[in-house]
């Protein structure tokens, strides 16, 4: 970020529950869905336990009910397919979510007070719901102003409400959280939490039983400093998923530097009045343990300010890489060596600095093949001024700033983005582009009257031939309403095969915003299991090859956006029903085996295990849980 006249900155699964049809249950599908389903709460008294860390991996509950033999959807909701323009809206008060984040800000303007927070999309019971996760900060010591500060657990109740069950779920824990990350690091069938903090991080394990239990101290992931996003990733591809954790600034309440705008307030300061924080490599070891292996694998960097990492593959070698962006620092590429350590290729790639030789301040980031290349490119949020970069990716190492021709720049110069990523929201096959806006300082209109602190979200439909247009305008009153927005993620948390969001604003009440009526396109969404390779699949590589030959390519992922992170689902837009139709699937697993599953067709929801194939088809639901 920048300070100054010039720009100011202050700090900045739908899961269907692997349900695996394996005819070993002797439970009647209405038992095994009543357990699958049930919130945390009603689990409190439960005496289940969850299975041994990284024994053999058990079947989770089945969503029976949601499971059905034949892809084709029933008359009645092919009869309920919506129409009409496409519209996001907030639907946060009647679903029940009521949060609002707690920056803790009582006038001293602390640095990290500008920076948060996170959310994550968790299917924490497995029954086949999206649940949410939202990350809260706390007042400062000395500072209290009203009571605790918890992050906050929501259940999603299949009928486009959610019930809050933080505190039965064990997570009712103060912390001055960042961000999260969901992944199922001992492989038992169970997504756990990771949540960053300003202090010391978080490991929650899931109990299986609607509980969480903190086991950061034996799995030695506190990585205590200022960390911001964080990632799973099995970056060994020894089939256990790895963890790491960006951090941004080397800060504390005693050593918070004096910055002004207008030479008579306390304004938030720039990244450049501190010392960077290196990022940190967890490999796992199995047995709920890890090893710190940052300097090990070359990736110790103490000159770092990240805020944001994104999983990708960006030479398409089977191993994955790790994009780190810095805050007024230069972004870092780690190439994988696949020896257990990286190379930083970020100079060399075209990433490093902007395409006129400067640092920006990179904060959300995501990596995609958003141009049907078959090669993952990169988004980065930046600062008012900067522009969003949108970098090609060529297939010889090389990257390129697409954003001044795709039109993405000049529709951007003026916003400062954090959370951001690719989607289709409108299901036409093409990966879209969101962003999450606001400024971090509450008084920049004192030097830039033109500036705004809230700002409206950024939502950028793709034309082809790497083009963008701002629709943001056209889809509802719930985008173009300003907020201070940091974390947004993605999923279809009322399965109704389109994809909704949830932004997260500083100090501010979060929002759910529903996509009405983008399922009048057809859609494949498609979960993976893992066995050899790691449970939720993250680095499978996954292709869909369509009837007209059409290839669309995506990969399962943690991390990405900016504190946050969206669903493990994938979701494959195949625009106006009947054409084209889903042809075959071709997957490239972790574990380097590959896998083709054809006899697939439009509007299913389909879960893929690694060397079995389809193990459930659930047909999508137009409307049903509105």
């Amino acid at each position: 970020m920048r300070d100054g006249s010039s720009v100011v900155r202050g700090l900045v699964i739908l899961v269907v529950a692997a349900s695996w049809v394996c005819g070993c249950s002797s439970k009647p599908d209405a038992e095994r869905v009543a357990l699958a389903s049930q919130p945390a709460a009603a689990d409190s008294n439960s005496s289940s336990a969850k299975p041994p860390a990284d024994t053999a991996k058990p079947e989770p509950p089945a969503a029976a009910s949601a499971i059905s033999n034949s892809a084709s959807a029933p008359s009645a909701a092919e009869a309920a397919r919506p129409s009409g323009p496409i519209q996001f809206t907030d639907v946060t008060a009647q679903a029940g979510i009521h949060f609002k984040h707690n920056s803790g800000a009582f006038g001293k303007k602390y640095l990290p007070e500008t920076m948060g927070s996170g959310v994550c999309f968790i299917d924490y019971d497995n029954d086949g719901w999206q649940d949410i996760f939202l990350v809260n900060s706390m007042d400062w010591p000395g500072h209290k102003v009203g009571g605790l500060s918890y992050p906050a657990l929501y259940h999603n109740n299949h009928d486009g409400t959610f019930t809050d069950v933080t505190r039965a779920a064990g997570l009712a824990v103060e912390s001055y959280g960042m961000g999260c990350a969901v992944g199922d690091y001992d492989n038992d069938g169970f997504d756990d939490l990771y949540l960053t903090a300003v202090g010391s991080n978080h490991l929650y394990h899931n109990q299986g039983n609607g509980k969480f239990v903190d086991v950061t101290a034996k799995a030695g992931v506190a990585s205590p400093g200022f960390s911001a996003s964080a990632a799973w990733v099995d970056y060994d591809n020894d089939g256990k998923l790895d963890l790491f954790v960006t951090h941004y600034i080397e800060w504390s309440i005693e050593s918070d530097q004096y910055c002004s705008l207008d030479n008579k307030n306390k304004s938030y300061c720039t990244p450049q009045a501190y010392k960077g924080e290196s990022s940190h490599l967890y490999r796992n070891k199995g047995g709920g343990v890890f090893e710190d292996v940052t300097k090990k694998a070359g990736l110790w960097d103490p000159t770092s300010k990240a805020l944001g990492v994104a999983l990708l593959d960006f030479d398409n070698d089977g191993w994955m890489d790790l994009f780190v962006s810095n805050d007024t620092e230069p972004n870092k590429l780690y190439r994988n060596n696949h020896d257990g350590t990286f190379t930083e290729a970020g100079l060399t790639a075209g990433i490093a600095f902007s395409e006129s030789g400067r640092v920006r301040a990179g904060m959300g980031v995501d990596a995609a093949d958003f141009d049907g290349s078959g090669h993952q490119g990169l988004l980065i949020g930046n600062f008012t001024n900067e522009s969003m970069a949108l970098y090609r990716n060529d297939g010889s190492g090389l990257f390129t700033d697409e954003a001044p021709k795709s039109g993405l720049g000049a529709m951007t110069t003026s916003s400062l983005t954090f959370g951001c990523f690719f989607m289709d929201y409108d299901l036409d096959g093409l990966l879209d582009v969101i962003a999450a806006n606001g400024h971090v300082s509450d008084d920049i209109a004192v030097v830039q009257p033109t500036v705004r602190y809230a700002q409206p979200l950024g939502m950028y439909r793709n034309l082809g031939d790497k083009k963008f247009e701002d629709v943001s305008g056209k889809l509802g009153k719930a985008i173009q309403k300003p907020t201070v927005a940091r974390g947004v993620a993605y999923a279809d948390y009322d399965n109704d095969g389109d994809l909704d969001l949830v932004v997260t604003a500083s100090n501010g009440p979060v929002r759910l915003l529903r996509n009405d009526n983008a399922n009048q396109n057809d859609v494949l969404r498609v979960k993976l299991v893992g066995s050899k390779s790691n449970r939720d699949g993250i680095g499978a590589r996954v292709t869909l090859v369509t009837s007209t030959g059409v290839r669309m390519t995506r990969m399962v992922k943690s991390g990405s956006s900016y504190l946050s992170q969206s669903e493990f689902p994938l979701t494959f837009g195949l625009g106006k029903p009947g054409k084209p139709l889903p042809g075959r699937i071709e997957i490239v697993w972790p574990s380097g085996g590959q896998q083709t599953v054809a006899g697939l067709k439009a509007n299913t929801f389909v879960t893929i295990r690694e060397g079995k194939g389809i193990v459930a088809t659930e047909a999508i639901r137009f409307g049903e849980a509105k």
